[in-house]
């Protein structure tokens, strides 16, 4: 499972800063200590799998989908800054795509049309059958993202294929802007 949490960790992007308003996870503003958050989250039905220094990981529905996994990431200045969605591998192109697909059309509902959009197999040199674009995922040469910048942070969709457990998964993030303006500060501090 940690290998699953810091894989899950390392793919998250950096977003803009400079706004007062937090980002919200089902309701919850993206801030305050990762004790606190979590706290949040199992009054909304989430169950605590394991944490450590920086992070914690829950299970729980979320977005209509039963068993995702749920990954907060707090920066060393004590602010929750991330969380992320995991959810359950998927076998087949066709349930990975329905199941990004879905959350593209419900994110561009909520928040308009993504910001950016890419959508492809590096691999073009042939058709590929659902079986093909499985093993493109596999071998990481799929690239299919969107991004939502909004005023409070940012809201990043795509498929994944996790190195560290082989499965594939759609994966989603939100970023807070303000306490990530605060990660960047801190990270240029050290320069």
């Amino acid at each position: 499972m940690k290998k699953l949490v810091f894989a899950l960790m390392m793919i998250v992007g950096m977003t803009v800063s400079g706004q007062t308003d937090h980002m919200k996870f089902k309701g919850i503003p993206i801030d305050g200590t990762l004790t606190s958050f979590v706290n949040k989250l199992k009054q909304k039905g989430f169950t605590l799998q394991e944490s450590g220094k920086g992070s914690a990981m829950l299970e729980g529905n979320f977005a209509a989908v039963k068993g995702c996994t749920v990954i907060v990431n707090e920066h060393e200045s004590g602010v929750v800054n991330r969380v992320a969605v995991a959810f359950p591998t998927k076998d087949t192109w066709a349930m990975l795509y329905h199941d990004y697909s879905n959350l593209k059309d419900m994110l561009t509902q909520k928040y308009g049309k993504p910001a950016l959009v890419e959508e492809e197999f590096q691999n073009r040199s042939y058709d590929l059958d659902d079986n093909g674009k499985m093993h493109e995922v596999r071998m990481d040469r799929c690239r299919y993202v969107c991004d939502w910048a909004l005023e409070n942070g940012s809201i990043e969709l795509r498929i994944e294929h996790m190195t560290s457990t082989g499965g594939c998964m759609v994966f989603l993030v939100y970023i807070d802007a303000d306490n990530e303006a605060k990660v960047r500060e801190k990270a240029l501090e050290d320069l």
